[in-house]
């Protein structure tokens, strides 16, 4: 038996895992723990055999606990690939946001049951389910998750030694899927032995997208997390710095090799520890912990204001169904962290064929820019109308929050037609999360220009901070309540 090495603790006998595969076990077992722990509950307190009419409210207790786990479950992502690389402090209040749904129509049915009654006492329960899904979470399924094919997209510029290597050492470690290279000048097929604009590496093939002149092009083809730089210093030092140059125009994170050049924004991320023989750069310069701090408060926040909110969004939900054909909700591709794009979900607050009639009424437009913007835009119903005023049309996409589509403040992320008209100092907003509010809500919303709003979004970037965070969530309240600046 073999010990297979990872970071964190040590998986035996495991080798490369299919996509997927950890996650439903994950699932399974979490779901196992549940259903225990609604008879162990009981058990603990009521020891001895069971009865049939106990034993069966015991079992349709558990169901209906499982239930909730798997609906909040998806609304978390808690088992999409990327969630197990979440951090530790973000990875238990996920799970505290689980057990504590359960726990919750836990306490509400015991309102109806006579004290004494067959159902689990809540905090045996919350024992018994809390320690072991987060234990088994972070000893044995985020370890085991690490040996899964790769998750994260990255590209690596060169198509030399270093970068294949680079390429084969990544996709050992398991992480990164490389979606393709770029070469740089004086690097040609017959040097590297590649035929038709792929070679294979490791038993993948790796794509050539073109040269490294064309990155910025690249990037708006293709999102990717990171830029890998894997040229050689003597021969391609100034088109290693043009890719630098780049990134930080774009917001892009990159990595180097531990050499000397020139960074006007970028920043290390950590100058001591080259677990990958590279040096990784950012373009801001928040502490780790106070990043954490800001997920913290999203998850937090969005979902105890989707409990507190539960009454309002049913009553805006048979509103919306009753006065107007279509579904309650309207699910949109936008444009998100790094320019990869993730379903929206708002309130339905047009007519149905809203997108087909919008080419018609382009010449109405009244923003500048990318933006389509119609203060009295006739596809908006008269539901609709009052929701968007007062952004209640905006409250599902605090799912979004829990999911970690978005943010709660952040710039607004755009939908991909806008994108494509971008100039690439404006991509840089893509460099951090997108949120439900940022600076363009509370200075005028749409009696903004488009180039003041993309100003005002570089000045939230460039400035990040948590107590900046929360003063753009106080002074957001105030301008939903009075609905200033909506169309």
């Amino acid at each position: 038996m073999t010990t297979a090495k990872v970071d964190g603790p040590a998986v035996i006998g495991v080798g490369r895992l299919a996509p997927g595969v950890v996650s439903s076990a994950n699932l399974a077992t979490d779901l196992g723990i549940v259903l225990a722990a609604t008879f162990g509950a009981h058990l603990w307190k009521w020891p001895g055999p069971l009865g049939d009419t106990t034993a069966a409210t015991l079992l349709w207790t558990g169901l209906a606990l499982v239930s909730v786990w798997v609906v909040v479950a998806a609304a978390l992502r808690q088992y999409a690939s990327f969630a197990y690389d979440r951090t530790l402090l973000d990875e238990t209040a996920m799970l505290t946001i689980q057990v504590t749904a359960m726990v919750t129509v836990l306490a509400v049915l015991q309102l109806f049951t006579h004290a004494g009654g067959p159902l689990p006492r809540i905090p045996i329960f919350l024992a018994l389910v809390w320690c072991p899904t987060l234990l088994s979470r972070i000893f044995i399924f985020r370890p085991l998750a690490r040996r899964e094919e790769p998750a994260d997209e990255v590209l690596v510029a060169g198509i030399g030694p270093i970068a294949r290597l680079t390429a084969q050492d990544m996709r050992s470690r398991g992480r990164h899927r490389v979606v393709g290279h770029l070469t740089f000048a004086g690097e040609s097929e017959k040097e590297t032995g590649l035929l038709h604009r792929s070679y294979s590496a490791d038993g993948a093939q790796c794509s050539i997208l073109g040269p490294v002149s064309e990155l910025q092009e690249t990037l708006r083809k293709t999102p990717v997390g990171e830029v890998y730089i894997a040229g050689d210093t003597r021969r391609h030092s100034d088109e290693m710095q043009e890719i630098i140059r780049v990134c930080e125009k774009l917001g892009l994170p990159f990595a180097l090799p531990p050499y000397a050049f020139r960074l006007e924004r970028a920043q290390a991320v950590d100058t001591h520890l080259l677990r990958d023989g590279y040096l990784h750069y950012k373009q801001d310069s928040a502490r780790p912990s106070h990043i954490a701090m800001k997920r913290l408060l999203d998850v937090v926040t969005s979902a105890v204001a989707l409990w507190l909110l539960l009454p309002l969004i049913v009553i805006v939900g048979v509103a919306i169904k009753l006065s107007s054909r279509g579904n309650i909700f309207f699910k949109q591709a936008r444009v998100g962290m790094h320019g990869r794009s993730f379903n929206m979900l708002k309130f339905r607050s047009m007519v149905v064929n809203a997108e087909a009639l919008k080419a018609m009424l382009a010449s109405a437009n009244e923003q500048s820019g990318p933006v389509f913007k119609m203060r009295r835009d006739p596809r908006v119903t008269r539901i609709g109308r009052f929701i968007r005023k007062y952004s209640i049309d905006e409250l599902p996409q605090l799912i979004n929050v829990l999911r970690g589509d978005m943010s709660l403040v952040g710039p607004r992320p755009p939908v991909p037609s806008e994108v494509l008209q971008y100039e690439a100092w404006q991509r840089r907003r893509f460099s951090v999360r997108p949120g439900l509010t940022c600076i363009w809500q509370v200075s005028g919303r749409n009696q903004l220009s488009f180039e003041e709003w993309m100003y005002l979004d570089m000045q939230y970037i460039d400035h990040w901070s948590l107590a900046g965070d929360f003063n753009l969530l106080f002074r957001t309240v105030p301008v939903v309540i009075t609905g200033r600046g909506a169309s």
